[in-house]
């Protein structure tokens, strides 16, 4: 694959939205957000609405869809999960993993993250590989431990020559639906703790490269502040990337 460098900015919906509701949304979304050739934008609805979301957006091929998760075994009996094949079946070109919701609810170490992104590269979707720290982490001083760990543990489980189909998200769990929102020498500071360590585990090149977006509480209100910091490649937008318009205003911002 060749690594598109262009800013991405993501949603991901969590659990919110039916067919319904994505067919609503797109319609709003896209007569407010025109596309644009310098950027890129990614939904990651619930998994029930990867083909109404597709279908609805068929007029925008600059509207890229993707799940929120995928299971690490290709196919067997796992009631509730959905496969890599069965989200590019329904039409899904990326998937989400290790965010810190599925590490903390469902158990998704970071073994099982990296199985996941096996399983996904292997499928020929794009993954979004999500890292950062809690709260008590960051205050314990284990900001660079744990993002190194988290980096790390994908890095070994994928061939080398994928690393450069990786995105990476940075989410401190401390900001993710908080309202509290790491400060831009926040997200710099921790993007260059992520950016070294895949240049220390795949190479200067990769870690130059690298597209690692930042995620937590991400509004129209500091979209700005926090593109302009040293390192961010684009965003991760839970909450407000529910609103057409608020989501629209994020996607619109200006770059340079």
């Amino acid at each position: 694959m060749t690594h598109d460098n262009r800013p991405l900015f993501a949603a991901n919906w969590k659990m919110h939205k039916g067919p319904v509701a994505t067919r609503e949304f797109v319609a709003e979304f896209t007569s407010c957000y025109e596309p644009s050739e310098d950027r890129r934008v990614v939904v990651f609805p619930p998994s029930i609405s990867v083909e109404a979301f597709r279908l609805a957006a068929v007029d925008r091929p600059d509207l890229g869809v993707g799940v929120q998760d995928v299971h690490a075994e290709a196919a067997g009996a796992h009631t509730g999960a959905i496969s890599a094949s069965m989200a590019v079946e329904a039409g899904a070109a990326w998937s989400l993993a290790g965010h810190s919701e599925r590490r903390r609810e469902f158990g998704d170490d970071d073994r099982l993250v990296s199985r996941k992104v096996q399983r996904v590269l292997a499928s020929g979707l794009l993954p979004v590989v999500c890292v950062g720290e809690t709260l008590e982490e960051r205050d314990s001083g284990a900001l660079t431990e744990v993002l190194e760990r988290q980096v790390a543990a994908v890095l070994s489980a994928v061939e080398h020559k994928a690393h450069g189909d990786l995105t990476w998200a940075y989410e401190p769990v401390w900001a993710i639906g908080t309202g509290r929102t790491a400060s831009p020498e926040d997200a710099a500071e921790a993007h260059a703790i992520v950016r070294n360590a895949l240049a220390g585990g795949a190479g200067a090149a990769l870690g130059k490269g690298a597209t690692i977006l930042y995620g937590g509480s991400v509004k129209p209100g500091n979209i700005k502040s926090l593109m302009e910091a040293p390192g961010v490649n684009g965003v991760l937008v839970g909450g407000a990337s529910l609103e057409p318009g608020d989501f629209a205003a994020i996607c619109k911002c200006p770059l340079g």
